[in-house]
């Protein structure tokens, strides 16, 4: 288990500032994560990663000379944010356009596309590559719904090298795809891991047995079997990945990159081991071996397992891969002298700007306000009931995201509703906050939902019972946009009845206290009963018959809240204030 580390919802944050501190050389801290420390000349891509902590040298540890321009540090196990992706990338950006790429997870997919619109209407030329290489994850006539793993560092090396050479973007971003194109990989885990605080693994594995076709994110293995012999174990791997050959390669003859990874804690000799047969198995088929990696290089904290990748190169991936890198976690080659940028470049958050609401939707305000606090209150009683539910069949962390999205929230609404700002403004504010400080799929989520609301909602009136129906209803329309429906195990199942049961009891006459309450506990019967259904969207898609006999984490803290902010609501109407 994770032992090291002070208060838990913090971890990331001092993760960050501890690995800016021992790397000055290479990297310097920004809003979201980090970018290099030394200069790029002008009109240089910039190759811009990211997705959660918990998985160095992933990300943070690959920006360099030959490698990324700048990494986006999200949470633990959570994409970063769309303002953390768009921060690092303008902080990396050379005028020469900015390719973003990441592993295939739906939360940072829903960031980076939030974030490539951001960065393309400041005007700034963005592409985006999705690293798919998991052959356990989905079919090969599904390869892209698959998630990204050891693989990324192909894709990462090679798409940092053409850069480095000064490459157009386009041509950049076809190299990433065609490194993608050509990648495979496979793994196995002997044991869960664990993340700051918890007292139990993601998952546990039965003593001499391995889990196969397990995440990086503590997801499950899609089989079991008894634990191998390092040569059985090789043999697993190599089995697998040459059951599917990207399109035109023949193995005899082909030059092939393997990459024996660790996920945290089996020892490089043990990799070692492992990597003798690997070696032997590919040449005894005809194939080529160059550029071989062994180590940790994509990890999941302390996970006992081990994946392996087969990146087939032809002769222009296999020049980028061999040439010069220097990060602080990866280097190859001889070093290249590079001029530090400016200190001075680092810049603070500005405040967010106020506009004053009326007299009547200050009062509101105030409403939003409290009513925000009651929301991080009752995450913060639930938080790990939440993680325990999400550690079913996902990663675990629906809790922490949550905590750190309604914490940011509740600062951001306080201190807008202290300046002044209108009931829409507050929403929009906390929304912004949630979203920032979340990441993952949920902050994108909860940003968008708090934005619609507080569109709607605006700050010119007291709302109206009919008012905030309509907001909650737009709020509803913003998250469905996300592409999930009812039945898929997500928010959306407590979302949309209580967005029905609402709008319904309001036009029949009830006043938005009596109809709130017949919607939240439609809200809490419908999450509940998300334990029957198999999802079908996000990282538990791919382990979908361990979630049954679970509700949704994400449709049970949507309950929680509506239960939450009912409470507020009789409170301030019997003071005297409207909301």
């Amino acid at each position: 288990m994770t032992r090291l580390f002070n208060d838990p919802a913090d971890f990331a944050d001092e993760m960050v500032d501890g690995f800016v501190g021992a790397n000055r050389q290479w990297v310097r801290k920004v809003r979201g994560g980090v970018t290099r420390a030394t200069t790029s000349p002008e009109g240089t891509v910039a190759l811009v990663i990211g997705g959660g902590s918990g998985h160095y040298p992933a990300f943070g540890g690959l920006v360099g000379h030959g490698l990324a321009a700048g990494a986006a540090m999200g949470n633990l196990f959570a994409s970063p944010s769309a303002q953390q992706v768009t921060a690092v990338a303008t902080a990396a950006h050379h005028r020469g356009g900015v390719l973003l790429s990441y592993g295939n997870y739906a939360g940072d997919a829903l960031n980076f596309d939030a974030a490539a619109r951001a960065l393309t209407e400041a005007g700034i030329d963005v592409r985006t590559v999705r690293v798919t290489d998991d052959i356990a994850s989905a079919s090969a006539d599904e390869q892209h719904k698959r998630r990204g793993i050891a693989g990324d560092l192909c894709v990462f090396k090679v798409a940092g090298a053409a850069a480095e050479r000064g490459d157009s973007l386009d041509h950049v971003a076809a190299i990433a795809e065609r490194a993608n194109d050509r990648t495979r990989s496979f793994g196995v885990a002997f044991s869960g891991c664990s993340l700051p605080g918890a007292d139990e693994p993601l998952f546990t594995v039965p003593e001499g047995r391995m889990a196969i076709g397990m995440g990086i994110h503590g997801e499950r293995g899609i089989d079991e079997a008894d634990v191998p012999t390092a040569a059985e174990l090789a043999d697993l791997l190599v089995g697998r990945l040459l059951q599917e050959l990207p399109d035109g390669v023949s193995v005899d003859g082909a030059r092939v990159v393997p990459i024996l990874n660790g996920l945290g804690s089996v020892k490089y000799e043990e990799l070692f081991v492992v990597y003798g047969t690997v070696q032997r198995l590919l040449t005894d088929v005809g194939a080529i071996v160059v550029e071989p990696e062994v180590g940790e290089l994509v990890t999941s904290f302390d996970m006992a397992g081990v994946s392996l990748t087969l990146f087939w190169v032809d002769e222009e991936l296999e020049q980028l891969w061999a040439a010069p890198a220097d990060s602080p976690a990866y280097r190859k080659g001889g070093a290249v002298p590079q001029e530090r940028v400016s200190d001075e470049l680092l810049e603070a958050g500005e405040q967010v700007q106020v506009t004053p609401g009326s007299e009547e939707s200050q009062m509101s305000a105030a409403v939003v306000a409290d009513a925000i606090t009651a929301i991080r209150a009752t995450i913060d009683e639930h938080a790990v009931r939440l993680g325990e539910i999400d550690s079913v069949a996902g990663d675990g962390d629906h809790g922490i995201g949550m905590r750190r999205g309604s914490h940011a929230a509740h600062v951001a609404a306080q201190d807008a509703a202290a300046r002044g700002a209108g009931a829409g403004s507050v929403l929009r504010i906390a929304g912004d906050a949630w979203s920032d400080e979340a990441g993952g799929t949920s902050g994108a989520i909860w940003g968008a939902a708090l934005e619609a609301l507080g569109r709607v909602l605006g700050d010119e009136s007291r709302p109206s019972a009919a008012g905030v129906a309509a907001a909650v209803h737009a709020a509803n329309e913003a998250v469905l946009a996300f592409g999930a429906v009812v039945g898929d195990k997500t928010m959306v199942d407590a979302l949309v009845p209580f967005d029905t049961v609402l709008t319904g009891r309001v036009d029949a006459g009830d006043d938005l206290v009596t109809a709130w309450t017949a919607a939240s506990a439609a809200a809490q019967e419908a999450a509940d009963g998300t334990a029957a259904l198999l999802p079908k969207m996000g990282r538990a898609r791919t382990h979908a018959e361990h979630a049954v006999g679970t509700p949704d984490a994400g449709a049970i803290s949507f309950a929680l809240i509506t239960a939450a902010v009912l409470a507020e609501l009789p409170t301030k109407q019997k003071e005297g204030h409207h909301g």
